[in-house]
């Protein structure tokens, strides 16, 4: 295996990446937000213009399912199958213990294909490293049973609860609103510096007790007597102290600038806590589920190194673009691993997974994924429409912008004349000024009359004419970066990460740039 590169998206299943592309004892701090098998579907808002819509897709399904595949990888952790990853004895009775338990069901399968990640993450982490799980109380009492069968029992270092402020209230139950996340090390000498994310330590009567007194210096302390020893504890008062294993931490608002539409996404001062805590500058943290990037963007702002893992290409971009925004200081070299670089990569996808396909070729050329789009129905709401750049091509009376919109067609199959004249009718229906088809394989030459025979369009401000449709193809956009002739101020679709004010004091020279 090749050495793990900073900064590196990997695309794909995080199972098949880790067996298959990290080596042993890798990683110094892992964090993981994984789906919680709360059987809900997640949708991500979307820019549309200058104003945040409700445009929104599809982004996962919050649960497993008890398929051939989880019934595959539940016969390797028993030990009637061969498998990739290295089985023990107690993994194979705890599977079967879990399988009467619970039987054969979503909650296995969640069960099943947890427990195969976390035995490879436990042998990518370092001897000295630790790991996160996050999860909530749908299932955390099994995962710590299989947590302790993985990491050993003497290694669990904290139940921490993450108390936040948002929530339905129950009428037959208290009000739920908690995370739990798990905290194993993968030895007894393993890294933690819990002063570093030190809390103010409190006085009077919420201490419980405790002599204040100032020493010669002017340092204000807090003296402790343990009764029956008669030992004393001297605190100071400017140093803090380590936090508790119950974080009152707000989750993201709705107006929050640091909300970028994405789910399941968790506040930046929540990773800030454990990445300070569990590792040091220039240390290799690992997010296998990084959904929006909250781990990897926090990982880079504390100049530590890192790598993340996500299954679906939107998640992949909306990394990308954070990064780039949020430390646009910065020359930020990513690498992304998994996407196509070419036309054979690019083939590849179309023919393994056509919707994962349309996202990567749609956030090439800046658009919209359109709505309520599925992997099991790829035609969405949109009556085939795919994506939607959005430009701005005037000023009303009162001088605020007007958007224009291009409406996008991706085709990876065969193609030909037909599929221009739907566009045609794709564009009178949806009233957009432009329409762009993007196609794996070569247009026809019909095709391309056909397009030119649809005509121009016009702005207010500009005798510039552009193409009401387009045709561009993989090729172009590969090897020549060829974007759609549209007015130059277009809108990206993402919603713009906040900017980090940099210390320049520090960098990340020499972290792998």
């Amino acid at each position: 295996m090749e050495q793990i590169k900073n900064r590196t998206l990997f695309f794909g299943d995080n199972l098949d990446i880790l067996r298959e592309k990290i080596p042993d004892e890798t990683f110094d701090l892992i964090y993981l937000d994984p789906p919680f098998n709360s059987k809900r579907d997640y949708n991500v808002l979307f820019k549309e213009g200058l104003q945040d819509s409700q445009a929104q897709i599809r982004a996962f399904e919050d649960s497993w399912r008890w398929t051939r595949e989880a019934e595959s990888v539940f016969e390797e952790l028993v030990g009637v199958k061969k498998s990739k990853t290295k089985i023990n004895q107690n993994i194979s009775e705890l599977m079967q213990a879990l399988e009467k338990m619970v039987g054969r069901n979503d909650m296995l399968a969640y069960l099943v294909m947890m427990t195969v990640r976390l035995i490879e993450l436990h042998r990518v982490l370092k001897k000295t490293g630790s790991l996160y799980l996050h999860c909530d109380p749908t299932a955390s009492h099994y995962l710590k049973i299989i947590l302790d069968t993985i990491f050993g029992k003497k290694n669990f270092q904290n139940e921490i609860v993450w108390s936040y402020n948002v929530g339905g209230k129950g009428k037959k139950h208290f009000a739920r609103k908690h995370d739990i996340i798990f905290f194993y090390s993968k030895s007894d000498d393993y890294f933690f510096d819990g002063l570093a994310v030190g809390v103010h330590r409190d006085t009077g009567t919420k201490s419980f007790g405790g002599k204040i007194g100032v020493d010669k210096e002017g340092r204000k302390y807090q003296d402790k007597i343990v009764r029956k020893t008669g030992k004393v504890y001297r605190y100071y008062l400017d140093e803090g102290k380590i936090p508790e294993d119950v974080w009152q931490i707000q989750s993201i608002q709705s107006q929050s600038k640091e909300r970028l539409g994405y789910p399941t996404q968790k506040p930046e001062v929540l990773l800030e806590r454990i990445i300070k805590a569990s590792s040091n500058e220039g240390d290799l943290v690992l997010d296998p589920f990084c959904g929006c990037g909250t781990t990897v963007a926090v990982a880079e702002k504390l100049h530590r190194k890192w790598v993340g893992i996500d299954i679906t290409t939107l998640a992949i971009n909306l990394v990308k673009h954070r990064l780039r925004d949020q430390f646009a200081g910065r020359i930020i070299k990513i690498h992304l691993d998994g996407l196509p670089k070419d036309m054979a990569g690019a083939k590849a996808l179309f023919k393994k997974d056509p919707f994962e396909f349309e996202y990567w070729v749609l956030d090439l050329v800046n658009a919209m994924p359109a709505q309520s789009k599925t992997k099991g129905n790829m035609r969405g709401a949109d009556k085939g429409i795919d994506g939607v750049i959005t430009f701005v091509k005037g000023v009303d009376n009162k001088g605020d912008p007007e958007f224009g919109k291009a409406i996008v067609q991706v085709k990876g199959g065969g193609v030909q004349r037909k599929d221009i004249a739907t566009l045609k009718g794709d564009l009178e229906r949806e009233k957009a000024d432009a329409g762009i088809l993007i196609t794996l394989e070569e247009p026809t030459r019909p095709m391309r009359e056909e397009a030119v025979g649809a005509g121009v369009f016009k702005l207010s401000f500009s005798p510039k004419e552009f193409s009401k449709i387009q045709i561009i193809t993989i090729k172009e956009l590969l090897r020549l970066n060829r974007q759609p002739d549209l007015p130059s101020w277009t809108e990206p679709y993402y919603k713009e990460a906040k900017r980090v004010e940099e210390d320049f004091s520090k960098n990340q020279l020499g972290l792998g740039m």
